[in-house]
């Protein structure tokens, strides 16, 4: 039995945006062939070099609308990797993405194919990209906040713009998104409500806000064009923090996700068995068929007991024995 076979039974966590380097995933096409034509296929179904734009020199891997697919197609190309070298797929309890990251876990799910997963995170890359170049808006970092803190701030900063919670992904590891005006009050009274830091992020716009309604409505019009089966494992939703089967409800979850809050440390205590309607059947060991490891840096501050297996690299791979 290979070391990737052993993997089967092991739940899939998967990245998002902000994984994205120049660079990702041409190790793995230089060294399988299944992920080179994983690529080929990506540059054939978008109908330009999405290879190229990801490992050229230069900022445009860093594009929403570059990044998103990018992203996906390099996961995707690590998972056919994994599949033949022995892991089982449909064998995983669930499959559980952040944000973006939610595409590649409904592709091993076997809900979209990998053509119409590609071609809705384009869509819903470049849909985020107008967006955020049609309102001026950002996202904060609120540094050791508390889930109640953030909400409290992002009422201060909703009565001068759009500001809402965003991201809470891990403990003290929280963000609020909307309008710059939004943010800045915000940031202004994050001393006075017990938060000593905040920070700018480096993204393109406020996402998951209201910032991306016209994204949203983009992406749920495509959504309704797409054939979606019933998922073969369940999919934990970043809306929800709870797994479902149903095309139709995950469906949904994707077009509400643009402008709601990504509940990734909820979705990661119901795996491990915390909490009120957490799963009966709790896990704690993961794994993370990269770009990255940033998802395994994040379970370390929800649970410092659970295990990630990081695939980020062919040479990752090797080391684990395969």
């Amino acid at each position: 039995m290979t070391i990737t076979e052993t993997m089967n039974g092991t739940p899939l966590i998967l990245p998002g945006q902000g994984a994205q380097f120049e660079g990702m995933g041409q190790d793995w096409a230089e060294a399988f062939d299944i992920a080179k034509a994983t690529w080929a296929e990506a540059d054939e179904v978008l109908g330009f070099s999405l290879s190229e734009a990801c490992w050229s020199s230069g900022d445009r891997v860093n594009r929403t609308d570059v990044a998103q697919p990018g992203i996906f197609t390099t996961g995707v190309a690590i998972l056919r990797v994994l599949e033949s070298q022995g892991l089982d797929l449909s064998a995983a309890p669930f499959a559980a993405g952040l944000s973006l990251g939610e595409y590649t876990a409904l592709w091993a799910a076997g809900v979209l194919t990998f053509a119409d997963g590609l071609r809705l995170v384009r869509l819903r890359g470049s849909a985020m990209q107008d967006a955020a170049d049609a309102m001026p808006s950002g996202m904060l970092s609120l540094m050791g906040a508390s889930e109640e803190q953030a909400a409290t701030l992002a009422a201060v900063g909703a009565h001068k713009g759009i500001c809402q919670v965003a991201n809470l992904n891990a403990p003290g590891q929280v963000i609020l998104s909307g309008e710059f005006s939004g943010l800045e009050a915000a940031a202004d009274a994050a001393k006075e409500h017990g938060v000593r830091r905040t920070r700018k992020l480096v993204v393109a716009g406020g996402f998951h806000s209201e910032c991306m309604r016209p994204a949203a409505d983009r992406l749920k019009a495509a959504l309704d064009e797409v054939p979606m089966s019933e998922a073969r494992i369940p999919v934990l939703s970043n809306v929800t923090a709870r797994p479902s089967k149903d095309p139709e409800t995950l469906k949904n979850q994707l077009a509400t996700q643009v402008c709601a809050p990504v509940l990734w440390e909820r979705s990661m205590n119901w795996a491990l068995g915390k909490g009120e309607g957490a799963s009966e059947n709790p896990v704690s060991t993961f794994l993370e068929p990269g770009p990255g490891t940033i998802l395994a840096g994040i379970m370390r501050k929800i649970d410092g007991d659970a295990q990630v297996i990081s695939v980020a690299t062919p040479a990752e791979l090797q080391a684990l024995g395969a």
